[in-house]
């Protein structure tokens, strides 16, 4: 799987730049937006594995933005604030962010937060209805039967699993999966997704994967 890419979302281009500085030292890949709405965009057409969230935007709260991003995303939101108090914390927590940092917070301890979030959410088993991926153990399961996939199979399907409903174009895939290096006119895509098709009707799993016609590939959610 490609670098893991990290959306910040902060108005503040001072702060904003430490983070990315910081962030990218660290090895990870950064993208920037500076309004709630700018980021939402981002979020959808850039497909983060985490999200950092600025509260004081110039459009609309933070909170919001957590709530419209749990509409159809579960990747990990941590909140930057200067609220410290308990019921703001807890709300923000119901509303469906993962983490928070207080403001001002060390570089040291924003990483660490950081790679908590995104070690969390590569380890732990994702599911949809009866169909289970383990991360860890590279293991999938069909109503308690293992799909025995070869490894690009396994990494396409954690990418659908993450996100059912939502379609992937092929582009999308091949950049995802093989970092972009596929040729253009190459259907190494659509001959992986045919054989992960087949295996999942081998156990019954009739309609799970979606094709949309000149799109690309989905999950049935």
């Amino acid at each position: 799987m490609n670098e893991q890419r990290i959306l910040v979302i902060e108005d503040d281009h001072d702060i904003a730049n430490v983070l990315r500085m910081d962030l990218t030292d660290a090895g990870y890949v950064v993208d920037h937006a500076d309004s709630a709405m700018n980021g939402l965009i981002k979020a959808r057409e850039d497909h983060p594995d985490l999200i950092l969230l600025d509260l004081g935007l110039p459009d609309f709260d933070g909170g919001d933005v957590v709530q419209r991003l749990r509409k159809n995303s579960a990747l990990p939101i941590i909140v930057l604030t200067a609220r410290d108090t308990v019921e703001e914390k807890v709300r923000l927590l119901g509303l469906g962010a993962d983490d928070y940092l207080i403001k001002p917070f060390h570089p040291d301890e924003l990483l660490a937060r950081v790679k908590v979030q995104l070690r969390q959410r590569t380890s732990e088993s994702l599911s949809m209805g009866e169909l289970t991926l383990d991360p860890q153990k590279r293991l999938v399961t069909y109503k308690g039967e293992e799909l025995r996939l070869s490894p690009k199979e396994f990494d396409i399907l954690a990418l659908l699993i993450r996100q059912p409903g939502r379609v992937y174009s092929r582009q999308e895939i091949g950049q995802e999966i093989w970092q972009g290096r596929l040729p253009e006119g190459s259907n190494v895509v659509d001959v992986h997704m045919a054989n992960l098709r087949a295996k999942l009707r081998d156990l019954d799993g009739y309609g799970l994967l979606r094709t949309v016609r000149g799109v690309g590939y989905a999950l049935r959610g």
